[in-house]
């Protein structure tokens, strides 16, 4: 596996770190506190092309491949505070593009994967539902051919950009008797009768990115909107979380870069007993233990990359970088609190956010649970 870097792409990170910090908007503490989403931001970012980077040319995209998606979204996220509105810009890419990328009609590619890409429509995933979580394909909504089109009937939430979505990644079944194998995708645009989005949902962290619920009834969807054949949705839904799993933590690895950044300088400067505080060894170890997380994090990703850059499958060692990188945020985002004291505490400070931010990651795309089961079953157990 070599993991080095080409002239040519590690100018694309140079790049990529100036057009953040020159470019964004720098009030992410203020947004925060309200849960206020940054159009802005959104669309210069799909004007810099980061929203169809791994997308191809011909489509408009970037054509870049794995590895250096990781490597500009975690230079993102080492960049840019906002990591709610790059979970969201993630959220649309792997499990919305790359679906309509890999299933999708040229005509579907042409009405919604382009325009998303350009940032002119936002697009939402929505698997989840009241009663079906981590048990992904016992879902109750359903999906009952009738003509030339289907009517869809059903609840969804947990949904990220639900309340801000244009057009909806919705999986039904068109029959529960198959299981699994009734699984199927629809395109469904906001506006369609029948279609309620919820106000948004309050949550613990990720707060610029608006998280919501949709209602379906009796929501009658034309049949070139389905997306695959009937009884894809699985298989989409299972690659699409492949893709996510593989690249959605990228620009937490950068953030973690840039919390240890912090807390080594907060540590050379602020002083007690005449002394700075990495001095002492609880402090230290602490720092050592933070840079330890973010190489091996690194190696994971970046294996995971590699892999599925060679054709491979990384089903299970998606699993492990999932698993492994969303622990380890957890872990640095409260050693960083704990290094910086009553100022880690304090939300003015830039501290805190990253700790309520970095808790999604143990639960969406597969909660940690899961990815351990995904692992086990993987050895045969």
């Amino acid at each position: 596996m070599d993991f080095s870097w080409t002239s040519e792409q590690l100018n694309k990170k140079q790049e990529v770190l100036n057009f953040a910090e020159n470019e964004l908007s720098h009030d992410f503490i203020k947004r925060d506190k309200t849960g206020e989403f940054s159009r802005s931001d959104w669309k210069k970012c799909a004007d810099y092309g980061l929203l169809g980077l791994p997308m191809p040319k011909e489509l408009g995209g970037g054509g870049a491949d794995i590895l250096e998606t990781m490597l500009v979204m975690e230079t993102l996220g080492y960049a840019y505070r906002d990591s709610a509105l790059i979970f969201g810009m993630n959220a649309q890419m792997w499990s919305v593009q790359m679906p309509m990328l890999s299933h999708g009609t040229e005509k579907q590619k042409k009405t919604y994967l382009q325009p998303m890409m350009r940032g002119e429509i936002i697009a939402a995933h929505c698997m989840s539902e009241p009663e079906s979580g981590s048990d992904a394909y016992s879902l109750r909504t359903t999906a009952e051919k009738d003509g030339a089109s289907y009517i869809l009937n059903g609840e969804k939430t947990y949904i990220t950009n639900a309340p801000i979505a244009d057009v909806f990644l919705v999986f039904a079944t068109v029959n529960p008797k198959r299981g699994m194998w009734g699984v199927t995708g629809f395109i469904v645009e906001k506006g369609t009768p029948g279609l309620e989005i919820s106000p948004v949902i309050e949550k613990m962290g990720l707060k610029t990115i608006p998280m919501g619920s949709i209602k379906l009834t009796n929501c009658r969807i034309p049949e070139e909107n389905r997306l695959g054949p009937e009884g894809s949705g699985a298989q989409m839904f299972n690659g699409s979380m492949e893709w996510e799993r593989s690249c959605i933590l990228a620009s937490s690895l950068g953030a973690m870069e840039y919390q240890l950044e912090q807390s080594i300088s907060y540590a050379k400067e602020r002083k007690q007993f005449n002394q700075p505080i990495g001095n002492f060894q609880s402090v230290s170890n602490r720092i050592a233990d933070m840079k330890v997380r973010i190489e091996t994090a690194r190696m994971m990703l970046y294996k995971v990359a590699w892999l599925k850059s060679t054709g491979k499958s990384a089903v299970m060692e998606a699993a492990i970088a999932k698993l492994y990188i969303s622990e380890c945020y957890v872990q640095s985002s409260l050693d960083a609190v704990r290094i910086h004291g009553a100022n880690g505490y304090i939300s003015d400070f830039g501290i805190e956010y990253a700790l309520r931010d970095s808790v999604g990651g143990l639960i969406y795309s597969g909660t940690s649970d899961i990815q351990r089961n995904i692992i086990t079953r993987m050895l045969g157990l």
